[in-house]
């Protein structure tokens, strides 16, 4: 019944006030405030920081004479975008200068006789 230790905290971690880290906003708190200051309570796994995570402006070639009418010579760069896509249709002849570009986007704009332009 006492499990051989008389009769206080007789079973499990009684005596102790529990087992693990239990009580240390508790009754122990003067045990976490010494020896553990770094301690934060639920804080589990990591973020991943912002700055390495790049995503990729895109645009489709279809988009192009919504965003930008009445423009023949387009550079990509300065408005803000990485990459052409080759989706949707082009009804004219573009200029168009951009970091990366797919082979389908860059066939659909030499086949209305348009440029793609593409840093070496």
């Amino acid at each position: 019944m006492t499990h051989g230790r008389g009769k206080k905290a007789g079973r499990g971690a009684g005596l102790r006030g529990g087992r693990g880290n239990a009580g240390l906003n508790k009754h122990r708190y003067m045990h976490m405030v010494k020896y553990m200051p770094d301690h934060f309570f639920g804080k589990k796994g990591f973020k991943r920081p912002q700055s390495i995570i790049k995503k990729d402006k895109i645009i489709n070639v279809g988009k192009l004479e919504e965003i930008f009418p009445n423009t023949k010579d387009i550079d990509l760069g300065k408005e803000g975008y990485d990459k052409l896509l080759g989706g949707g249709k082009i009804n004219n002849s573009l200029k168009i200068k951009v970091e990366q570009a797919s082979e389908k986007a860059i066939i659909k704009i030499k086949e209305k006789g348009g440029e793609v332009i593409l840093p070496k």
